[in-house]
């Protein structure tokens, strides 16, 4: 019986979403719940798995990794990309790796949860009702402010759009900017430079890995208004975080909305936690019942796929 590991389940809710209990006179399914805190463990608690169904970019399967699962035949991934696993190195010890659909909306619907959040000091407000307080601070209106975004694919295009019905003015840098995009959505093409030092609301909506890495660090954060807001909900290594944590505390810009971090799980101890011009989410812009629906489903769909020898939405 093949053996099967979910990984990263960190809700707990795979069963809620597929019947593993029907699942179970074909293959032998173990779920974990928690992260695990280094490679070595990873290693020795995924030693005797054949499959690995993952949540996307959470348990990175790393060269090393992949290298020493030596039973490892198949890695079913959430979405169609995950820069987390090395592909590489599962091509050469010949693993197949395959991935799922996956609803691009909901990152940009959180994105305008954090914005408002911010605009409103919603964190504040909401906290101080409950300690019986009643209109502690002033927001801001987003009508007629500058959004600028970095990046205008699939996610930054949306949440360009809602800028628009909002009112806002809308700008928009990336290193490989598309301008017809820009043209389709009346938004405005600049540099870098224009960007940070105009933008009311900055928001990061561009792929991770080595091109983006620190693309945000103190010098941009000097550049921006102080009263201005960044934004991410894109990969935490965009933003140099002990940047971030300088510029937050000493009010260099107004607030910061982020669902992503250097390090997930965030750290008890990071000093994110304790700053009162952060709001904070726990990487939760896919996380939704739908999506959740498509990924266990699609993830098993393909697993079986695998095992018939017939795989599908493979990642090459």
């Amino acid at each position: 019986m093949l053996k099967v590991a979910i990984l990263d389940d960190y809700q707990n809710v795979s069963q809620q979403f597929v019947d593993i209990e029907k699942l179970s006179g074909k293959y032998e399914i173990k779920i974990f719940s928690e992260p695990f805190t280094d490679e070595a463990e990873t290693l020795e608690k995924l030693a005797d798995f054949e499959a690995l169904l993952i949540m996307r970019e959470r348990t990175p399967m790393t060269k090393n990794i992949i290298d020493n699962l030596t039973k490892l035949k198949f890695i079913i991934t959430s979405g169609l990309r995950n820069k987390s696993i090395n592909l590489e190195a599962a091509k050469k010890k010949g693993i197949i790796v395959c991935g799922t659909e996956i609803n691009i909306h909901p990152t940009p619907e959180l994105t305008w949860a954090l914005i408002l959040g911010l605009a409103r000091n919603l964190k504040e407000e909401i906290d101080n009702m409950y300690q019986g307080y009643w209109q502690t601070t002033v927001g801001v209106e987003l009508k007629g402010k500058i959004l600028g975004l970095i990046g205008v694919g699939k996610v930054g295009s949306q949440v360009a759009k809602i800028g628009k019905a909002f009112g806002m003015q809308v700008m928009a840098w990336s290193e490989n900017l598309d301008l017809n995009k820009c043209k389709e959505l009346d938004v405005l093409p600049c540099t870098k430079d224009d960007l940070i030092s105009n933008s009311d609301f900055l928001s990061i909506h561009v792929q991770g890995g080595e091109r983006y890495k620190d693309c945000i660090t103190l010098k941009e954060l000097d550049k921006m208004k102080k009263t201005a807001f960044l934004i991410n909900t894109s990969r935490g290594p965009i933003v140099n975080e002990d940047d971030l944590i300088i510029a937050l505390s000493t009010n260099e810009i107004a607030g910061a909305g982020l669902d992503v971090y250097e390090k997930e799980p965030l750290p008890e101890n990071n000093k994110l936690r304790f700053l009162p011009n952060a709001l904070l989410t726990p990487h939760i812009g896919y996380v939704t019942a739908e999506n959740y629906s498509i990924f266990y489903n699609q993830m098993i769909e393909a697993l079986e796929g695998c095992v018939n020898g017939k795989p599908i939405r493979v990642i090459e």
